[in-house]
């Protein structure tokens, strides 16, 4: 496996920003991810301030219970014990749970957090654990509940849970039957090509769902374990009720300085603007950034006239109310984007935090708000992004001499004008020669027509549009004629595009990585891991 850096799009400039860390960018986090001396300084800020977050004998309690039971590789548990030492450390990054683990970003995002915890330790000569947070708190079902393959035959496959899960509860209080786990599962393995690696993969994912019923973050951190376990890779669940009850007196805090939360979060919104850069998150007025479980429903509470309310108006609490009810029922609460930040970092002892390019762009609006509580914004380490390219792929990029640049930004051009020198007759400029030719001939008879009746321009107007939609017509068929004499030619520059920009996307926004597991073996999971560290936040093209 060869590793070799290349340019891919972020969508997020104050990401690309940030990867520079350059001087209009400053104002808005606390450090520079690229500077080794901002982790002493890190690790020295928080071993000052480790009386400020929950007790670390709690937490390492928490993750012995949860990991024992979905995730407990021996190198796992070893890492938890290691977080009870007083002076270990952590590097943390989340995602929501997927089905089959959702797309390869969420493993790229995993081996970072390793590699980045392997590194800092190294810095540092003191232990770092890795942990994986799972934001099983989010309610949107639809954007978890499948995954795509690429077929045999170049087709994309979406992968779904069967059943309807209706209503706004959080992913990990959705429970899934078996018999619909073991139904995905079934057209998992009828997509997958037969290999040798195939009945073990198979067999391993349904280990993973021996329960009559399990949720979909239960199943995620089974199989997120199942390939990072031996790298100690600890996992964790933000909506686990024994959890909640560690954060009770954060959720207090966050209820009792609510009004100054939300002007922070205004004000650092302000200053992003003001930077130059867009508004990277909603942060609407009178907003709690807090949502609250109500039969199941996860509800995002507002302020009106001295109460937190809903806006479809299921309740209605004073803070005083608000707060009991928390002491009662911690598991009915529950952070936003802009909130969990603090809850993690009011957790752990959070050395820094792997993040995708639109993450780091949201978490400028925390700032204020990290310092309002007490905290400093960790350093933000932008996880690893990679394109798997393998050699069939770079022999037909060659064969058409296209770099990684050309599928990514002028694909439909190129491709086109490959098309265009197959045209031998240049059919195409004979056909774009009648259509101007038509309409200059033309014009000056439906005027005449329009003088002799009115009627009968009108009827010359229609007559002329359909003569040009045949000529058209006629342009298309011949340029669809002319491809179908070059169909394999044609079939290849469509592997090219729907292997490295499957749905004009990155690849490793939209595959899951069984295909990938099915075709190579674990042994390029392994591979990966072995890949030296880059952790500058740069893509890079794996060679196959």
């Amino acid at each position: 496996m060869n590793v070799i850096p290349e340019a891919l799009r972020s969508g997020s400039p104050l990401a690309e920003h940030y990867l520079r860390y350059d001087e209009a960018i400053h104002h808005l986090y606390e450090y520079d991810f690229r500077d080794a001396g901002s982790y002493a300084a890190r690790a020295e800020w928080l071993d000052r301030t480790e009386d400020t977050r929950v007790d670390r004998q709690d937490i390492v309690s928490f993750l012995r219970s949860y990991n024992g039971r979905l995730n407990s590789h021996p190198a796992v548990m070893q890492a938890i014990e290691r977080l009870a030492e007083p002076d270990a450390l952590v590097i943390t990054g989340g995602q929501q749970s997927g089905l089959f683990t959702g797309s390869l970003l969420v493993i790229y995002k995993a081996a970072t957090i390793i590699k980045a915890a392997h590194e800092a330790e190294k810095k540092l000569n003191r232990p770092v654990i890795p942990i994986f947070w799972i934001a099983g708190e989010d309610h949107d079902w639809d954007e978890v509940d499948h995954t795509y393959m690429l077929t045999s035959d170049l087709g994309i496959t979406k992968v779904k849970m069967p059943g309807r899960y209706d209503g706004r509860a959080s992913v990990s209080n959705v429970s899934v039957e078996r018999d619909n786990w073991l139904q995905a599962i079934h057209k998992l393995e009828e997509l997958l090509p037969d290999t040798d690696y195939k009945p073990e993969l198979i067999s391993n994912i349904k280990e993973a769902v021996q329960d009559e019923y399990l949720s979909l973050s239960d199943v995620f951190a089974k199989m997120i374990g199942q390939l990072f376990g031996s790298y100690g890779l600890v996992m964790m669940d933000s909506a686990d009720p024994e959890l909640r009850r560690l954060e009770m007196p954060i959720f207090e805090r966050m209820i009792e300085d609510n009004d100054s939360l939300e002007q922070c979060y205004h004000e650092s919104a302000g200053r992003v603007v003001t930077s130059g850069f867009g508004t990277q998150a909603d942060v609407t007025p009178d907003c709690a950034n807090l949502f609250y479980i109500h039969e199941g429903a996860r509800l995002l509470l507002h302020k009106e006239n001295g109460k937190f309310i809903d806006r479809r108006g299921y309740v209605s609490f004073t803070k005083t109310e608000l707060i009991e009810v928390l002491r009662q029922h911690p598991e009915r609460f529950s952070n936003n984007v802009l909130t969990r930040p603090l809850m993690q970092d009011s957790l752990f002892p959070v050395l820094s935090t792997v993040l995708g390019h639109a993450e780091i762009a949201y978490w400028a609006l925390a700032k204020d708000a990290f310092h309002r509580f007490g905290l400093r914004m960790p350093i933000l380490q932008p996880r690893m992004s990679y394109t798997i390219l393998d050699h069939h792929i770079q022999k037909l990029m060659d064969k058409y001499d296209l770099n990684f640049n050309d599928i990514q930004y002028s694909f439909d051009d190129k491709k086109n004008a490959w098309l265009s020198s197959l045209d031998e007759f240049d059919m195409n400029g004979q056909f774009e020669l009648l259509k101007t030719s038509f309409h200059k001939l033309y014009a000056p008879v439906l005027e005449q027509l329009n003088q002799i009746e009115p009627g009968l321009g009108r009827l010359g107007t229609t007559n002329s549009g359909k003569i040009e939609e045949q000529i058209a017509y006629m342009q298309l068929r011949t340029k669809q004629a002319i491809a179908q004499r070059h169909e394999a030619s044609v079939k290849q520059w469509d592997t090219l595009e729907i292997t490295l920009f499957p749905m004009k996307r990155p690849q490793e926004r939209v595959y899951n990585v069984y295909g990938y597991l099915n075709r190579y073996g674990k042994e390029w999971l392994a591979d990966l891991m072995n890949v030296p560290a880059d952790l500058s936040g740069n893509h890079h093209i794996l060679y196959i």
